[in-house]
């Protein structure tokens, strides 16, 4: 088995000990990304659906440093600090992502990194 990391600079970078993305095979496991905007590392925004763009945009980012792209996400699980903006998510994530749409589960948790109100991991498959 050969892990390749996966860095992009349009991505915010890590603030821990972990990496952006690990490929093994056709499988890229992207880590949770939250709404840092990457040029600055500094959150988008504290409005909510701000917030989930600039997530999505970062697991873009990462997908395609990759060498995919969000649609080839088979399995997403995503953490929001209040599950009253589950409708907005999911009008953001149909934004992002065409049908067949990968799994995923939603969990509200008490608290995000750095305040965020959502975090999303992702696992791609490539072709």
């Amino acid at each position: 088995m050969t892990k390749k990391i996966i860095n992009t600079d349009k991505a915010p970078a890590a603030i821990g000990a972990y990496s952006q993305a690990v490929k093994v095979a056709n499988t890229v496991y992207i880590s949770g990304q939250i709404p840092l905007d990457p040029a600055k590392m500094a959150m988008v925004s504290n409005v909510f659906i701000d917030q989930a763009h600039q997530v999505f945009a970062n697991l873009t980012a990462v997908s395609q440093a990759a060498g995919g792209n969000l649609n080839d996400a088979v399995k997403l699980t995503i953490y929001v600090t209040d599950l009253a903006n589950f409708p907005i998510l999911n009008e953001v994530m149909a934004e992002y992502l065409q049908q067949p749409f990968p799994a995923r589960a939603t969990v509200q948790v008490s608290a995000l990194p750095l305040g965020a109100l959502v975090e999303i991991d992702a696992v791609l498959c490539l072709p």
